[in-house]
């Protein structure tokens, strides 16, 4: 058992406990955030027990406080979401689609020179010499590689069920 101011303030608390955080609940629409600031407030009139016991209303003043709490957790979370909003960058890209999908799945299938071959030339729009220097090899390598590289996409892409067609 408490006594004194101790004690006091505990009586207090459980008798004025529900009807704070039933404010700050209806002020947040969260309970875990309710908890939390009507937690606070109890704590700033712990800390000021001696001069909030001799109000007229002590459970008054911590409501008001939790409602000042509340407020200020709101206008915080409005200016921080006003932020994100303008520092978000913009919409995010669309999925890709079924040609897109089907193209990266066959490009996986054939060997990694070709792979690498079409995709600098044909997705990337680099010239054939520049795809050799990338490689570190000869022009007539990287002609060979694409040759035989479109040849198997055109073969795997044929093949797709959904009817799927590209242009590489």
């Amino acid at each position: 058992m408490h006594d004194g101011a101790e004690g006091d303030f505990a009586e207090f608390y459980s008798a004025t406990w529900p009807r704070t955080l039933a404010v700050t609940y209806a002020l947040t629409g969260d309970r875990s955030a309710a908890e939390e600031l009507a937690q606070e407030a109890y704590v700033k009139a712990w800390t000021h027990w001696r001069r909030v016991s001799a109000y007229d209303q002590p459970a008054a003043w911590v409501r008001q406080v939790a409602t000042r709490l509340s407020v200020s957790r709101w206008r915080r979370s409005r200016v921080a979401a006003g932020w994100l909003a303008r520092s978000r960058p913009g919409d995010p890209a669309p999925p890709p689609d079924e040609t897109s999908t089907a193209l990266v799945q066959a490009l996986l299938r054939i060997p990694e020179a070709q792979r690498r071959a079409v995709v600098l030339h044909h997705l990337a729009d680099l010239p054939v010499d520049e795809v050799a220097r990338i490689e570190h090899s000869p022009v007539g390598t990287i002609k060979a590689r694409l040759s035989r590289g479109r040849t198997a996409l055109a073969q795997l892409l044929a093949d797709e069920p959904n009817g799927a067609h590209t242009h590489v």
